[in-house]
């Protein structure tokens, strides 16, 4: 089906290897690799390192980032991948809030460049070290000739060099020919003189560069003076930031006049209502480019001239340790801020040798210092026409790209394509970042780069490799005939993984991951790895593999594939629930999907649908008629009506699924409960331990089948049992990961709380194969109510505090209104505050539903209060709570339990 959509390779040539090029490399390696398209990628720059520039190669770690580290990803809809790789590499405690430091940013555009560019096998990448001087067209080829003379080809370009270097246009020229005037702060090795020495600096203008190079520069025995026309320096970040705050009605079409007033406007009501004014501004944000692109040239101009200062110094911010910094930089006197501009420079002589500090600087309002260097922090030239690039003159010259309004950049078309002289769009060139600032105004900083340089990647390939249409001929299907857009030999992988995860049988990641790596835009594939690492505990970098699927599904995926993926990324990113109804109408739409069913149903692999009505289970019922009787559709019902009491229909149903499919781990799950509920213990732990020998080794939740058959044992109060199954089948290493947490530390607590395991518990042991990002900050609810028990058997009080606080404080209600009351009843069960725990406890029983997964497995939160009552001295309470469930199902722990109780 998916034949090389473009089988001559392309050469694209990316001018330029900072953060833009970067990302433009990166996004180019993913869609190509989706695509399987033959790409030659071409990164030229002088610098030995790809992904740094001049913004992000900076070793001093007093140089934060001034935008968070949940907004600072490569992928516009992966918002997190940064902030994984900063607790990858060394920060294992970053948040989202974070400001990291610039270096480390740097390094996180080369990882994850070199990252794509390993996964893209369909993409060849090169560094050519040099710059371009000069560009021309023959044909449909570019000839970029270098600053050596060398001359490389190329079938589309793109211009990312960033901004322009500073003009130094405002200098005097005394001052521009003496060794002490550093243009560029950012060139290699340009702040190394003013570092070796103690005397003074001045710094020309007050913005963020002048921010980092005073705190680069700063030492006890010199004084820094920064000048600007405001002499403002940059306002600071909040630190406990507060949301955008939209601007009332629409700023659409209004002349600067009237945008300045509604804007003032705006900030003022924001700071009235909020506290604060940041929000206003950062409301601002999505509108800015629409807002600047409407105003006419004589109000940009105005803008410029009038609000340009003012803005900047709001809307780009210090990270707050750097704003603190600053502030005891200025209160010690060591930074000296003012208000004026650079009028003469006098260089002055001691005898015959020039003194090391003997620049006289005037300024204009009539103050002299005496600094032994001055740096240009007046950031970049503003107009295109003022470039020192030789590159920038040539393609204006010859009529390739001509400026953008007010001659500020490039112009450009919106995909940022370059316009000629003549108007109009010319060969495959597109430009981004600052160069495309005189048209869009904010343009510099990541959020906007990232989504400008996937757009550049996206047209250019559309344009130089398209997709081909879809085949006529019939697609491959999957287990149950729905069709795969994929081709053969991937759908038959994923139908590999598909018949495993229906089975509850091992390596479905595995084969999943295969089928990706065969076809990396199969979407299906991507959205089953996503959930196996969500609720399975695969080793999948969840955000990642989702991420994956959303892009690939939204080129090439018919309507049941968009709706899955759409299903998963709400059961991912969504609050527990969030995606029950959309689940249950794909399910009504496509009824033989079998990754939609198992997700549905609350069995093994996923915690099901939250709410457990009986209109949910019937509408899974009701597609019956659809499978004709197939095991794995009769075992998902037998689940179902066992979890609704109906046991008879239950075990009939599991063992005509056994018939057809001996290893249908649905089957047996769904008996294992039907034994149980029943009060069949002895045969039920019969059979369950013959299948277990016979079948259960290739079952990937065979921790979770030995935890049935423990609690047969543990009902039937037989300890010497229940430690022996412990030690076999539960205990590390055999078990690890998210099973030991749900099943192993479950079955500890329970054993612990029925007597059945004097002393103490192992329970350090099954924690320390629990990562602690699992224990204390779980994605689901169902993982969180695990982490509960566990952190109470191992009486980690503080943890579960933090524990609650997270759930405090979730997106998710089920994780705010059950997990964080729940973790100050478990506290209370720690401390043995029985009286706190016991009607603390009481309460959430009818909540517990919520959290999803088995009445069996939510039912060790009803041991708990049965232990809190009787240590509590309520003995009537306990016992009706012990008759209500003998009423149920027989077990001689119970009875024995009852017993007890009757003689206190």
């Amino acid at each position: 089906m998916l034949e090389q959509a473009h089988q001559d390779q392309h050469t694209v040539a990316v001018i330029g290897a900072g953060a833009a090029g970067t990302l433009v490399a990166i996004h180019l390696c993913e869609i190509a690799r989706r695509r399987r398209t033959r790409l030659e990628l071409l990164l030229i720059d002088p610098a030995e390192q790809v992904g740094t520039g001049a913004a992000f190669a900076t070793q001093d770690n007093r140089h934060r980032l001034n935008v968070t580290a949940d907004k600072m990803s490569c992928y516009p809809d992966d918002a997190s991948h940064f902030l994984r790789w900063l607790t990858r590499h060394g920060n294992a405690k970053a948040t989202a809030t974070e400001f990291a430091a610039r270096g480390d940013y740097g390094a996180y555009l080369s990882d994850t460049l070199s990252d794509a560019s390993a996964r893209a096998r369909t993409v060849t990448l090169r560094h050519i070290r040099g710059q371009v001087t000069d560009c021309a067209w023959h044909g449909k080829q570019a000839a970029l000739r270098l600053a050596d003379r060398s001359v490389v080809r190329a079938d589309s370009v793109v211009l990312a060099t960033g901004p322009q270097a500073a003009s130094g246009s405002w200098a005097p020229e005394e001052l521009r020919d003496s060794a002490r005037f550093v243009p560029d702060a950012w060139a290699p090795g340009a702040l190394d003189g003013p570092l070796s020495s103690g005397d003074d600096v001045l710094l020309v203008g007050t913005g963020l560069t002048a921010v980092d190079v005073a705190l680069t520069l700063d030492r006890d025995d010199r004084t820094i003076h920064a000048v600007s026309r405001s002499g403002t320096l940059p306002a600071a970040h909040a630190v406990t930031p507060l949301a955008p705050v939209a601007p009332p009605g629409s700023l659409d079409g209004l002349p600067l006049s009237r945008l300045r007033r509604d804007v003032y406007r705006h900030v003022r009501r924001t700071l009235r209502c909020h506290g604060d004014w940041r929000p206003a501004l950062d409301g601002l944000r999505p509108l800015t480019a629409r807002l600047w692109s409407a105003l006419p040239d004589g109000d940009r101009a105005e803008f410029l001239t009038r609000d340009r200062s003012l803005w900047n110094s709001h809307r780009h911010r210090m990270a707050p340790a750097t704003a603190e910094a600053i502030a005891r930089l200025r209160e010690s006197q060591r930074l000296r801020v003012s208000a004026g501009q650079v009028a003469t420079v006098r260089s002055t002589e001691t005898g015959e040798a020039t003194d090391p500090g003997a620049l006289s600087v005037t300024l204009d309002n009539g103050r002299t210092l005496k600094v032994g260097w001055v740096v240009d922090c007046t950031g970049p030239a503003a107009r295109l026409t003022e470039s020192t690039d030789p590159l920038d003159h040539g393609l204006l010259a010859s009529g390739l790209a001509a400026p953008g309004p007010l001659g500020i950049g490039y112009a450009t078309d919106p995909d940022g394509r370059l316009i000629g002289d003549d108007t109009v769009a010319g060969p495959p060139m597109w430009t981004l970042g600052a160069h495309r600032r005189g048209e869009l105004w904010e343009s510099t900083a990541i959020p906007e780069i990232r989504g400008q340089a996937a757009g550049i990647a996206k047209v250019l390939l559309d344009e130089a490799a398209p997709l081909p249409p879809a085949p006529a001929r019939r697609r491959p299907v999957d287990n149950l005939g729905e069709p795969l857009s994929t081709d053969p030999s991937a759908a038959a992988t994923y139908r590999i993984g598909l018949q495993r995860l229906m089975k509850v049988r091992s390596g479905a990641d595995r084969a999943f991951l295969q089928a990706v790596e065969l076809d990396p835009g199969f979407a299906l594939a991507h959205a089953a790895l996503a959930m196996l690492g969500h609720e399975g505990g695969a080793e999948v970098d969840v955000p990642r593999a989702l991420a994956d699927a959303q892009r690939a599904v939204r080129e090439r995926g018919d309507a049941r594939e968009r709706g899955l993926v759409d299903v998963i990324t709400r059961r991912i990113q969504g609050p527990a629930g969030d995606g029950d109804a959309v689940l249950l109408q794909h399910i009504s739409d496509h009824p033989r999907d079998a990754l939609a069913l198992s997700m549905a149903v609350p069995t093994i692999a996923f915690s099901g649908v939250t709410d457990l009505r009986d209109d949910a289970y019937e509408l899974v019922a009701r597609t019956a008629p659809a499978h004709a009787g197939h095991w794995f559709h009769t075992s998902l019902l037998a689940f179902i009506r066992q979890e609704l009491g109906a046991f008879d229909e239950a075990g009939a149903l599991a063992r005509r699924a056994l018939t057809s499919e001996a290893d249908s781990g649905h089957a047996v799950h769904a008996l294992a409960h039907v034994h149980y509920e029943c009060g069949d213990h002895q045969d039920g732990l019969r059979w369950l331990d013959s299948w277990i020998g016979d079948h259960g080794q290739g079952a990937t939740h065979g921790a979770h089948f030995a935890w049935h058959a423990a609690l047969h044992e543990l009902a039937l109060d037989d300890a010497t049992a229940v430690r022996r199954r412990w030690s076999v089948q539960l205990a590390p290493p055999q078990v690890r990961g998210i099973r030991a947490l749900v099943d192993s530390v479950s079955m500890l607590w329970r054993a612990q709380l029925t007597g059945q395991w004097t002393g103490a518990v192992p329970i350090a042991e099954v924690l320390s194969e629990v990562a602690n990002e699992t224990l204390e900050r779980p994605v689901t609810p169902f993982t969180a109510l695990h982490s509960v028990i566990a952190l109470t058997a191992a009486r980690e009080i503080c943890a579960l505090h933090r524990l609650g606080r997270y759930a405090a404080q979730h997106s998710d209600p089920v994780q705010r209104e059950v997990i964080h009351p729940l973790c100050e009843a478990m506290a209370a069960v720690a401390e043995e505050r029985w009286n706190d725990a016991a009607p603390a406890l009481q309460a959430l029983l009818p909540a517990l539903p919520r959290v999803g997964g088995s009445a069996a497995q939510r039912e060790v939160i009803e041991e708990t209060l049965l232990y809190a009552l009787a240590s509590a001295g309520r003995c009537t309470e306990a016992d009706r709570l012990l008759q209500d469930r003998l009423d149920r199902r027989s077990s001689p722990l119970d009875h024995r339990r009852l017993g007890r109780l009757a003689t206190i």
